[in-house]
């Protein structure tokens, strides 16, 4: 057979492009509503964290989790934590976030470490070996408890502060609830969608695909 593949192939990447747009279109609208709900988001932010450390603390006594990389954990959520401090604002600059960054991939190595060695964590947990965790329950401690609060800091944070209108900028957009004269300020997931759709949008009006006055989507 051969046309059968080139339609399963053409299939897939039509798949994933459209959940790529789903992902992205997601993201833009999870980070407007925290624009709109900052109050809320930072308190269910701040709940969220104290939920999972709660959790690990219970997996490390309950289940004999390792109790290195436990408090590797619970320390990545407190520094996790300290980021609120100015929520929704972020600087890339600051100490705190660029250590957040990099306890995010530290904590992902380490926990897949321990769980892609089964004699390791079989010999040190109180789980003997036929009752290793199912991939479910490795997916479900990593979507939870590993991934869950970086990724939601990261669409909540915003890019940068509201600053005053300039000359030759654009008018200045009135915020709802707010004051007319900042500009708004707009998450991190946002721009970084923004920057890739005015990327394409350029690359595509260069090569003629569409005329450069025609928004993208």
């Amino acid at each position: 057979m051969w046309v059968l593949p080139l339609v399963g192939y053409l299939g897939l990447a039509v798949g994933f492009g459209f959940l790529t747009l789903a992902i992205a279109s997601g993201l833009y609208y999870l980070s407007e509503l925290v624009e709109e709900h900052t109050v809320f988001a930072k308190r269910l932010l701040m709940r969220l964290i104290y939920a999972v450390i709660a959790i690990q603390v219970l997996l490390c006594l309950v289940d004999g989790f390792p109790i290195t990389i436990s408090l590797l954990s619970i320390f990545s959520h407190v520094v996790y934590l300290g980021n609120m401090r100015r929520f929704p604002v972020v600087k890339l600059d600051d100490p705190l976030f660029l250590l957040s960054c990099v306890l995010v991939l530290v904590n992902h190595y380490a926990w897949f470490r321990h769980f892609s060695n089964p004699p390791y964590a079989a010999q040190r947990g109180r789980y003997d070996q036929a009752s290793l965790p199912s991939f479910t329950e490795i997916a479900s401690y990593f979507g939870l408890c590993v991934w869950l609060v970086p990724f939601a800091l990261f669409v909540s944070l915003s890019a940068s502060d509201n600053v005053l209108p300039t000359m030759g900028s654009e008018e200045p957009s009135t915020i709802p609830g707010g004051a007319e004269g900042k500009n708004r300020r707009q998450g991190i997931a946002k721009v970084i969608i923004d920057t890739i759709r005015e990327g394409i949008a350029k690359v595509g009006s260069v090569a003629g695909w569409w005329r450069r006055d025609r928004d993208l989507f």
